[in-house]
């Protein structure tokens, strides 16, 4: 099986293997202060229900009490790890910040807090990003932007599974289709690029933005490596827009696929050049295009 490496990128995305510290850039994060979703909240207003509040609820007849450990891990669990005092929740965009206006004020705040803390660790610390997610998810599971949250933190902390679980189910919620690459490159990580495949031929009706379908073009190059089709990875990647004007950072990301996967064909030099090409379109240093360059042309 072909391995791909990943370049190093500030938002992750879905180019070859997954790795721990990244996650797609075709969607903004809704868990930091870029957040974007404006879609509705599936929470009603009003007092939270018991699920939300696993201490408060009354314990059925009959139900085991938990033991003191138990309680404990699971208490943490609710609490969070500590939120820094700098951090008071208005950081987040306000069309996330509408989505919690079904919460209670003070539980809203918690939440929002939480929300923020993960967004400043995702890239650094995302396994305590990932915790301060799941202390927003028992407090606000019905919301959207909150499971997209945890989607995005598990993803970024490794948790495949529970970021699959977690982005279809905001996407059942509002209808967004930003997560699709995302998912399909669970689906890899999970050794299951024939699911990732189909997935990403199901997408393939969805009406979705340039930067979202080079994503999913990135992740389905993938899935043919995975599946050891090179020949087919590189024309997935040919028929996309590479020779594209735009500097966005979805052109660097596709160039940077391209010439990856030109490498693992054993076409050196075609390589090279498309790392060269990934490197003047790349301003931002979204990927280490120059540093494969350079590794390259020392090889030579």
């Amino acid at each position: 099986m072909a391995e791909s490496r990943e370049p190093r990128k500030p938002r992750g995305g879905a180019g070859g293997r997954p790795s721990s510290g990244g996650r797609p850039s075709g969607g903004r994060s809704s868990s930091g202060g870029d957040a974007r979703r404006s879609g509705k909240p599936s929470g009603g207003r009003g007092r939270p229900q018991s699920g939300d509040r696993p201490y408060s609820r009354q314990r059925r007849e009959g139900e085991r009490r938990p033991t003191p450990a138990e309680r404990s891990e699971s208490q943490q669990r609710y609490d969070g790890p500590p939120i820094p005092e700098h951090i008071t929740g208005r950081e987040l965009d306000r069309s996330v910040q509408g989505q919690l206006k079904s919460l209670p004020e003070k539980l809203a705040l918690r939440v929002a807090r939480h929300l923020v803390a993960a967004g400043e660790l995702i890239d650094s610390d995302p396994r305590t990003a990932y915790e301060h997610t799941l202390a927003a998810r028992a407090r606000a599971g019905r919301l959207a932007v909150v499971r997209e949250a945890v989607g995005e933190a598990a993803y970024a902390a490794g948790e495949y599974a529970e970021a699959l679980a977690e982005l279809r189910a905001a996407r059942r919620m509002n209808g967004v289709q930003d997560y699709l690459p995302m998912m399909a490159d669970c689906e890899r990580a999970l050794g299951r690029p024939d699911k990732a495949l189909a997935l990403i031929r199901n997408a393939a009706k969805a009406d979705v933005a340039p930067p979202v379908q080079a994503e999913l073009t990135i992740v389905e190059a993938g899935a043919r490596r995975d599946r050891g089709e090179l020949d087919a990875a590189l024309r997935t990647l040919e028929n996309a827009p590479l020779n594209s004007k735009s500097r966005a950072p979805w052109v660097a990301r596709l160039r940077y696929a391209y010439a990856d996967t030109l490498l693992a064909a054993g076409r050196q030099q075609d390589a090279l050049t498309w790392f060269h090409k990934t490197d003047a379109v790349d301003v931002e240093g979204f990927t280490d295009a120059s540093d494969r360059a350079a590794e390259l042309e020392r090889g030579q």
